[in-house]
This record gives structure tokens, C-alpha cells and sequence, in this order.
């Protein structure tokens, strides 16, 4: 839905879309995962204290921290298999998915040909046909301006013809019957030429209306690389830094230097006023001097900002798979609290946390690629309070049995789940 105003009236082949359908499944995958583990925690947690195993369970000498112990390591393997796949999979997809965008976006619509007025879809061509057939393709009275040769100009002709693509969609083909070509040259006005045919055949770049994919290959932005790759930009680019406040430094020193000798030198002459353009000199130094100083200051500024930019998907990459064991500590307390193991209950608390935490995770990237602070604590900033509050849950949570009811938050459940959760209720009961 988000590119289907690209798409629409293009004439691309199913296999395309398909393609381009999976490779943007790529970066929701790596979004969707952390969160499908907060809503199964939260499911089997609160069902499990819904069914009041929970109470037997720790009655029988087990305690919450055991019973977390299991969804903490599968949360692990998870996160860890989403590194994976951040590192090796969705940067390649992400670079697929933008080359296919940048081809289909070439990719001009089918041509289309209105009977009495001219079409100029085809490059150096102006086409008018006074009658068309939409099922045959056939044309009547037919007007064609060439432009191909810059030089000339050719105006064809035709009682009728017939137009249609090549095999490999690259020609598009105008098959005319009875009718004249008129040539004239620009620079020889004098020179005329008039050609009657009874067929003839025009071959028309056509390339614009087929669609061809790009071989991978050529640069990749920020999110089309793996960490490794990143982190050796990142290396050249702070070597980069160094030289560049190497230089600023030595700039700045030299053009103070410089002013001060040409105020020293000149200030008897300033003094008597002897010589008044000893003013313009100065501050034309002091301009000059500025201007090299915020040259070498934006270059450095610049570099910074790079290495932000990298750094902040490099700690993604690991702060997003982390998520899920943070998903865990904040699921399984609050499913035991709620004691509710329905999919309206866990979607709607679910719902809540994520977007506490990616208003944190994006905040954080972009006060972080501005730099406010530190690409660590954009990235990591969410984490650390939702895996803080998970511990404190957790820990509250095996201390004393607390119950958080919902009746009050009832109606903002959708009527369906709600009918789910008070079946299931009754069920058990």
C-alpha cells in the first residue's frame, strides 16, 4: 500500500511485485520480532495465571525466576538469530528493495495513444492518429514528427498503419501503409525532399515502457551495510577527523599569526594615521582567517555527523534482537499480574510498551544523528528503562502476588476480543 501510487498503471509482472513485497518483509521482520515475543510472554504468562498454575507452581517451590529462566534463554536465541539476520539478510534486502524501487520508478506507464491528439510518450517522436482501434491496434490517418536527427525535420504520413512492441519490449514497432515522408534540412533551407511509400516501417526507442532490473552492485547507504562493513567506514572516516583537526588546528594558529604580525607591523602607521587602508588589510585578514576557520570547522562537523550516522545503525542492529529478552522481563510479570492469557488483553499492553519504546528508539536515532548525544544512548536508552522496570516487575512480582484488574481500561478493548476474553473466562469457570 505505502508504494502502490508507484506501481498502479506501470503494467509490471507479478513475479516484480512479488519481489518487491519480500524484500521490504525484511526490515518488519526485524521490527515485528521483539514484539511478537512481548505478546507471547504476556499470553502464556497470563494464561497460565488465569488457570492459577502459576499458584500451584510456586506453591510446588518454584519461583517466578525459574519459570522465567526457559522463555529467557529461547529469548536469547532469538535475539541472537535476529543479529544474524540484521547483519546478513536485511541489509542485502534493503539494498534489493531500493534498486527495485529505483527501476520500477523509470519505468514509464503503458503507451497510450487518443484518437485527435498527439502523444509525445515516444522520445523524439510526436504521434497522431485521427481514429484508433483499441482491440487491433490499427491506426487511421496517421501524423508522425520525427526529431531523432537534430539537423532535419521529417513529417510522415500514412492513411493507416499499425503499432505494437517488439518480442523483448525494447522497439516499438509503427507498421504504415500508403503515405509520404516530407524531409527538409535546418541549414540547407533550399534542400527539400518528398517520399511516397505504399508501406514502411518505423523502429521507435521503446526502452522507457519495458522494465529491467538493475544487477546489484554500486553504493549502498547506511542501512544496505553489515556491522563489519560499517565499522571499517567509521575507521577511515575518524582517521579523516584526526586530519582534518590536525589541520584546523594548525590553520588556526598560522592565520592568528599572521594577523598579529600585520597588526604589529602596521600599528605605528595606524597610530599616525598615516595610512587608513591599513584598517581594510587587517580586517580583510581577519575575514580570510574566519573563513578557513569555518571551512576546516564544517569539514570536521561533517565527518561527525557520518560517524554518527553509521554508529547509530551499528547499535541497532544488537539493541533491536536485545529487545526481546528486555520483552521477556516485561511480559512475564505483567502476565502473571493481569491474569489475563487472551490476545486482546497481551496485544493491547503489547501495543503500549512498543510504542513507549520506539517513540525512545527513534527519538534517540535522530537526536543522536544531530548530536545531541552519544549514538550508545540513542540506542540504547530504551532498553535500559524497559529492562529496568522489567527487573522491578519481576522481583515485585515474586515478593507478593499483585493483580492489576482492567475494568476501568474494559471498554477500550475491541468488542470482538472482549467477547473472546469473557468466553474464555466463562470457559474456565
Amino acid at each position: 500500500m505505502k508504494f502502490a501510487d508507484r506501481l498502479v498503471g506501470k503494467g509490471l509482472d507479478t513475479w516484480v511485485i512479488i519481489q518487491l513485497i519480500v524484500y521490504n518483509l525484511s526490515w518488519m521482520v526485524a521490527l515485528v520480532v521483539p514484539m511478537a515475543v512481548l505478546v507471547a510472554s504476556l499470553m502464556a504468562f497470563g494464561s497460565m495465571s488465569q488457570n492459577n498454575e502459576t499458584t500451584i507452581i510456586k506453591s510446588s517451590g518454584v519461583s517466578l525466576y525459574k519459570m522465567i529462566t526457559a522463555p529467557l534463554i529461547a529469548a536469547t536465541i532469538v535475539g541472537y538469530l535476529l543479529v544474524l539476520f540484521n547483519n546478513d539478510v536485511l541489509p542485502d534486502a534493503n539494498h534489493q528493495a531500493k534498486l527495485l524501487m529505483q527501476d520500477i520508478s523509470r519505468k514509464k506507464p503503458t503507451l497510450s495513444l487518443e484518437p485527435g491528439i498527439f502523444s509525445q510518450e515516444v522520445s523524439n517522436y510526436a504521434i497522431l492518429a485521427r481514429e484508433i482501434n483499441p482491440k487491433s491496434n490499427e491506426l487511421t490517418l496517421v501524423t508522425i514528427y520525427d526529431y531523432t536527427d537534430p539537423r532535419k525535420i521529417n513529417i510522415v504520413t500514412a492513411e493507416e498503419g499499425k503499432i505494437f512492441f517488439s518480442k523483448d519490449q525494447f522497439k516499438l514497432i509503427m507498421d504504415l501503409k500508403n503515405g509520404q515522408i516530407h524531409e527538409s534540412d535546418i541549414y540547407e533551407t533550399s534542400t527539400y525532399r518528398k517520399l511516397v511509400f505504399r508501406n514502411h516501417r518505423i523502429a521507435m526507442d521503446a526502452e522507457q515502457f519495458s522494465f529491467q532490473q538493475t544487477t546489484p552492485g554500486g553504493p549502498r547507504g547506511e542501512r544496505e551495510l553489515s556491522t563489519n562493513d560499517m565499522l571499517i567506514i567509521v575507521d577511515s572516516l575518524e582517521k579523516k577527523m584526526g586530519e582534518y583537526k590536525n589541520h584546523f588546528k594548525d590553520e588556526t594558529y598560522r592565520q592568528m599569526f599572521l594577523i598579529n604580525s600585520t597588526s604589529n607591523k602596521n600599528k605605528g602607521k595606524i597610530i599616525q594615521r598615516k595610512n587608513p587602508l591599513v584598517y581594510v588589510r587587517i580586517i580583510d585578514k581577519i575575514r580570510t582567517a574566519k573563513n578557513l576557520v569555518m571551512s576546516n570547522s564544517k569539514r570536521i562537523e561533517y565527518a561527525q555527523s557520518e560517524i554518527d550516522k553509521y554508529m547509530v545503525e551499528v547499535h541497532k542492529k544488537y539493541s533491536i534482537p536485545v529487545a526481546c529478552i528486555v520483552f521477556v522481563l516485561i511480559g512475564a510479570p505483567l502476565g502473571v499480574m493481569v491474569k489475563k492469557g487472551g490476545f486482546g488483553v497481551a496485544a493491547s499492553i503489547s501495543l503500549f510498551f512498543f510504542l513507549v519504546y520506539w517513540a525512545f528508539l527513534i527519538g534517540g536515532e535522530k537526536l543522536s544523528e544531530r548530536g545531541f548525544f552519544s549514538p550508545f544512548w540513542g540506542m540504547w536508552t530504551a532498553n535500559i528503562l524497559l529492562g529496568i522496570s522489567g527487573i522491578l516487575l519481576t522481583i515485585r512480582s515474586v515478593k507478593e502476588t499483585v493483580t492489576i484488574r482492567f475494568s476501568s481500561l474494559r471498554k477500550l478493548i475491541p468488542k470482538q476480543f472482549r467477547n473472546e476474553e469473557e468466553k474464555n473466562s466463562d470457559e474456565n469457570y
